[in-house]
Parts: structure tokens; sequence; C-alpha cells
């Protein structure tokens, strides 16, 4: 992931829970940015890049990340109080993902070029990643040029707000999937493969910055808590076939 300097903030995004905003980069390129002080916390942000690179590497359509550093020079002359206190909150490494000028939200009833291999594949990716946050009143897709984008993975890992036991919840059938907006379309799902090695998941998750790990509660050093989000997803992907059953029993209840 590319590291890129915040160079104009121009809007935000109001329908964002945590106050996302479009802004201008280095690059002269155009972001919808996510805050590290936004209420969700840097939790969001690792949330962000793990899934988001994950879905990636599984050849998901995910817009391209970039790490954003904004300067604190913004929060001094915005005069709305909301997003001056976001703003200065969230000066140095933030987040952002390509914007997608003229984008519209997925619509269930109108599913368009749609296929029932690219639903099954999304389906389960967020049930590999206890994505509770795909449902019909907050799909976070959008489509763009006759294709479907995956965005906003912030409330994807819940474990990782309280830890606790990562190992359960490795091993969870996610019964939320029952929930997602594209399971009545997912009839391929037991053609789904889901292959991430080892060395795949040292890389996504080392791109995950010290800062936003250090200080971690039961975890001595950044490098630690890598490893524990690395055993998750291998202990995870172990057990597919139970998160795998379990969005089939769901979608039996549908058809």
């Amino acid at each position: 992931m590319k590291t890129l300097t915040v160079t104009r903030y121009v809007r935000p995004l109001r329908e964002g829970g945590s106050l996302p905003a479009i802004v201008e980069a280095s690059d002269d390129g155009q972001y919808v940015m996510k805050f590290r002080g936004a209420g969700q916390g840097r939790k969001a942000l690792v949330a962000e890049v793990i899934a988001g690179e994950l879905g990636r590497a599984l050849g998901l359509p995910v817009p391209v990340l970039a790490f954003l550093e904004l300067d604190a020079k913004f929060g001094l002359n915005e005069p709305h109080q909301e997003i001056r206190d976001l703003l200065n909150a969230s000066t140095g490494l933030n987040m952002g993902l390509d914007y997608l000028p003229g984008s519209i939200t997925f619509d269930p009833l109108v599913p368009g070029h749609l296929t029932a291999e690219l639903a099954s594949q999304v389906v389960l990716f967020d049930a590999l990643i206890l994505n509770v946050d795909r449902t019909p009143k907050n799909p976070n897709l959008l489509t763009w040029h006759h294709k479907l984008w995956l965005i906003d993975h912030g409330a994807s890992l819940y474990f990782h707000h309280g830890w606790g036991d990562p190992d359960a919840s490795a091993k969870s059938p996610f019964p939320a999937i029952a929930q997602h907006v594209l399971l009545p379309f997912a009839s391929a799902l037991r053609d789904v493969k889901l292959k991430l090695t080892r060395p795949q998941l040292e890389a996504i998750v080392a791109l995950v910055p010290d800062a936003w790990l250090e200080g971690e509660p039961g975890f001595g050093s950044p490098a630690a808590v890598r490893e524990a989000y690395v055993r998750f997803f291998e202990l995870r992907l172990a057990h597919h076939h139970v998160f795998l059953e379990e969005a089939l029993r769901a979608r039996a209840q549908l058809v």
C-alpha cells in the first residue's frame, strides 16, 4: 500500500456513521478517507486494511487502499465543530479507499451484472472476516461502471475490540450471515475456494502500521498482535466448512 499526503479536504460523507470524507491526495487522486479519530478508533482502520487486502488477494473487487497522512493545518480553519474535532483527533496516519465518482449504492431489487459466483464469493468472504455490515439496510456495496465494488469493512474482525477468545471466534459458524444482502443470489457457495497461504496472511497483516497495534492489552508488541491475526485466519480457514454449512443452512431457509 502506498502512503500519500492529504492535500485538500473536499467534503464530508454524511451517510457514514464515522463521518468519512472525500479528500484529494498528493498523487492528484481522490479518496474516501477513514479517520483514526472517529468513534470506532484505530481498530476500524486495522479491519479496513486487513479485510480490504484479503478481499483483493482473493480476487474480489475492493477499491485500492492507501495510507493518508493528515497535517494538523486542516483542523485550524474548519468552521464545523464536529469536523474540526475529527480532523484534530486524526492528525497523522489514516487510511483511504479510491473514490469511485458516480457510483451508486447496490440495489438488491436491481442486481444488474451480479452473478451467482460473485455473490457466493462475497458471502463466504464476509463470513471469513466476520463482517456483520453487509445487510439489506446497509449493503456497503457500490455499483460503478456496471461492476460491483466492496467497501467499508471497519465492522469486521469484531473480536479484536476485546480479543477474549479469538479461537472461539475463528471456529464460529457466524449466524449473522443469514442477514447478508447477497445471500439470496449466492447459489454457488459450494464452489467457492478461499485459498490464502500463511505468507500471504503475514504480508497483509504486516501492512498494518505499528502505531495502530501498540499498547494492545494482553500483547507485548505489535509483532505479537500480528501473529494473533495470522493465527485467527489460519484457524478460520481450517474451519471453512463450519461457516459454509451455516451459510447453506441460512440460504435454504430463504428459497
